[in-house]
């Protein structure tokens, strides 16, 4: 059964003499209704549950009408799956006759239904950080907004390398997709900058005690990690505990040190350098009033999962400006989402390459204790980064997907 909370947004209709004729038709006309695929259950929740509150808080923002067109949000929870995902992504399509998806959160969710969404032709605007699904098995219905499971890994192996001068790394991630991806694009760029990935650790997404991995790291410069959920907390934890954090200096990805997880950290997550393409303490208008609503609606600083909710929120806000009434159409509304360019997001400028991902800013960040709270303080920023790198687009695309042994680990021991 499908969790629905329809926000029907209280029309703006005390401007009704400001506000030209065709807004106030689209206002009278049938809400435009948004589908959102989340997960409420399971280590994935955290995540998910800020999703439905990164696009409530854009849509409260716009007083749930976006010019001009009243919305409908349909929530729908997957339960963190790739069989639930299908199962409420045809819900969503088929009863509720959504305009537009967004979500799932995981990458297994995400590769469950792209074929779907392209057979009904219903727009996807997806934070799921499959590679394939912008690159060579691009979706015309299918944008992303935040990045590829590699995108902002490829920039910390640049720092690493560059910047810290490491030479030998360790990497551990979740045992599935995402973890693959992320530490490929870490080990890929790190070792062609003249580091060498050592050892490569994959516990699974489930796994109570981290202290038997943690012993395994051996004798390395910096250990890179690409957890996600609630599992950064354990790790980061028993990495502290063991004494390793004050031997070995901590690298993460995004969802590893993701500013929404702060509140559940302590002096173990000092110092941790993570590359991240949205930061709370990013200093643009949308983002002051992002993180000002939803500390005042949620009391929470802001991460990455509901970021990139609110900037799906100002994409497809963008699309219906452009389209006015047809808008219905979803071909349309789909090639109309690849076009959008954004200048003020909470992320910085936005636009899309021609296989749907993002390209967008990249933040390196160290975490530090401010006032008593801890803070994700950017001290590096890679302006307008794609998802192929500085790599050449064609022989990007003629290697094989990352994956857990691609590119192939050469330096293990």
């Amino acid at each position: 059964m499908v969790v629905k909370r329809r926000t029907i947004l209280k029309g703006m209709l005390g401007t009704t003499a400001l506000i030209a004729a065709p807004a106030v038709l689209r206002a009278q006309a049938a809400p435009f209704k948004i589908g959102l695929l989340t997960v409420k259950t399971g280590p994935l929740a955290q995540g998910g549950i800020q999703m439905e509150q990164g696009i409530a808080t854009f849509l409260k923002e716009k007083n749930n009408t976006l010019s001009g067109r009243k919305v409908e949000l349909l929530v729908a929870d997957t339960g963190g799956n790739p069989a639930g995902a299908k199962t409420k992504a045809q819900e969503v399509v088929e009863r509720d006759n959504v305009n537009v998806i967004l979500g799932p959160l995981a990458a297994f969710e995400l590769l469950a239904i792209t074929d779907y969404v392209r057979d009904k032709q219903t727009p996807l605007i997806s934070l799921a950080a499959a590679e394939d699904v912008t690159q060579r098995k691009a979706n015309p219905f299918v944008i992303r907004p935040s990045a590829t499971s590699a995108q902002t890994c490829h920039a910390m192996g640049d720092y690493a390398a560059k910047d810290l001068k490491f030479k030998r790394a360790a990497t551990i991630s979740e045992d599935f997709a995402f973890g693959y991806e992320q530490m490929a694009g870490f080990q890929r760029v790190f070792e062609d900058n003249g580091g060498k990935v050592v050892k490569k650790l994959w516990p699974p997404l489930v796994t109570p005690d981290y202290t038997p991995y943690i012993a395994q790291l051996g004798n390395v410069d910096c250990v890179f990690n690409g957890f996600a959920g609630s599992n950064p907390v354990k790790f980061m934890r028993a990495y502290a505990d063991l004494g390793v954090k004050t031997k070995i200096p901590l690298l993460a990805g995004w969802t590893a040190m993701d500013d929404a997880l702060l509140r559940s950290l302590g002096d173990e997550a000092v110092g941790v350098l993570s590359a991240a393409w949205y930061s709370a303490d990013f200093e643009s208008e949308s983002n002051k009033r992002f993180v000002a609503g939803m500390q005042k609606d949620y009391n929470v600083l802001p991460g990455g999962y509901s970021a990139g909710m609110y900037i799906a929120g100002q994409c497809v806000e963008a699309a219906i400006a452009k389209l006015g009434d047809k808008v219905n159409d979803r071909k349309a509304l789909a090639d109309e989402l690849h076009s959008v360019s954004l200048t003020d997001t909470p992320r910085g400028p936005v636009k899309f390459d021609k296989y749907g991902n993002v390209v967008g800013d990249v933040f390196i960040r160290k975490c530090e204790r401010k006032g008593g709270k801890l803070v994700n303080t950017v001290i590096k920023r890679y302006p307008n980064v794609g998802q192929f790198w500085t790599y050449d687009e064609k022989a990007f695309l003629a290697a094989p997907v990352y994956a857990r042994d691609q590119p192939p680990a050469k330096n293990l021991e």
